[in-house]
């Protein structure tokens, strides 16, 4: 897949989630056969202002292509943080227009950009102006049910010179919750000739390969059904090739990754390993106990705890 001058190995993608999508995991769901991976979102002011904090959400490992997503509402704001990236090894830009969360949008930043259509082109054309590197954007479907402007948006970011266009299935106001409408983003598709993901609702590969069908999308971006799942993409990829649907991973395969993923986790952040908590109970869900090993987990403080609770799940 060709996303202006970068190619992309295939058309799945991992979604941007703030505390989630960090160096790690990134690494990760690669492994397992993403075809591109997104930062967590970065704030373009807090880049301009040289937070240290902010930079250490950009850390990699090596793992390309990868795409840092920023978000803010000020075009000369998110040109100069742009520029501030310029030696930052990654390949592409996304702009986020599509958070729900009421301190992003309180600041006009997010899905809050879904009102104005010709702020979105101008955001977008004052970022092309200051990279090589293409440029993208993550939209929402509107900012509720009633004034749903997906298809306005994205053709205002298509011509302003966006190479990409990704679309999460909601309102701003349904934030996560109801079901994604793949209708509406289909019809962004239908409207666009740059290549659109759409975004929502995929928990299994089946998921993936429905909505790729009948939404005629270019690709997936796959968020929550990954968390704890990084089988997710490589099952899908698999399908994809083959046609066959391949089996689940052994509970034994869970358990090593997850402690693969605690060590790593350890080894770059030392003694902060608390975030783990979440990525553990992902990972056992459903598995003999989870509930009572969830509640041990989030009382655990070490390494050797965390990992002695994994080892004690029945194969």
């Amino acid at each position: 897949m060709q996303i202006g001058n970068v190619t992309i190995p295939n058309n799945l993608f991992m979604a941007p989630m703030a505390g989630i999508t960090d160096c790690t995991f990134r690494t990760l769901v690669a492994q397992h056969g993403a075809g591109l991976t997104f930062s967590e979102m970065v704030s373009a002011k807090s880049l301009v202002y040289g937070n240290k904090n902010t930079y250490r959400l950009l850390e990699n490992e090596n793992i390309h292509p990868w795409a840092v997503q920023l978000f803010g509402h000020e075009p000369e704001i998110m040109a100069q943080a742009i520029e501030k990236l310029a030696d930052t090894p990654f390949e592409i830009v996304n702009i986020n227009m599509g958070c729900p969360m009421p301190k992003i949008v309180n600041n006009g930043d997010g899905a809050a950009l879904m009102k104005d259509p010709k702020l979105v082109g101008r955001l977008v054309e004052a970022s092309i102006k200051a990279t090589t590197r293409p440029v993208t954007v993550k939209i929402r479907l509107g900012w509720t049910p009633t004034t749903k402007n997906c298809v306005e948006v994205a053709r205002a970011a298509q011509e302003s010179g966006a190479a990409l266009v990704i679309v999460h299935g909601r309102t701003r106001d349904q934030y996560y919750s109801g079901e994604a409408n793949w209708d509406d983003i289909a019809a962004v598709k239908a409207a666009l000739h740059v290549p659109v993901i759409g975004n929502g609702d995929i928990f299994a590969p089946e998921d993936a390969l429905n909505r790729l069908q009948n939404s005629t999308c270019d690709g997936i971006m796959i968020a929550r059904g990954a968390m704890g799942n990084p089988w997710l993409f490589s099952r899908t990829v698999r399908a994809l090739e083959t046609g066959a649907l391949p089996p689940p991973p052994a509970r034994g395969e869970i358990i090593a990754t997850a402690v693969a993923h605690l060590h790593a986790v350890a080894k770059r952040k030392g003694a902060r390993i608390e975030e783990m908590r979440k990525h553990l109970s992902w990972y056992t869900k459903g598995m003999p106990g989870s509930a009572q090993l969830r509640h041990k987990i989030n009382q655990a403080k070490t390494v050797v705890e965390m990992e002695d609770l994994l080892h004690q799940i029945p194969q």
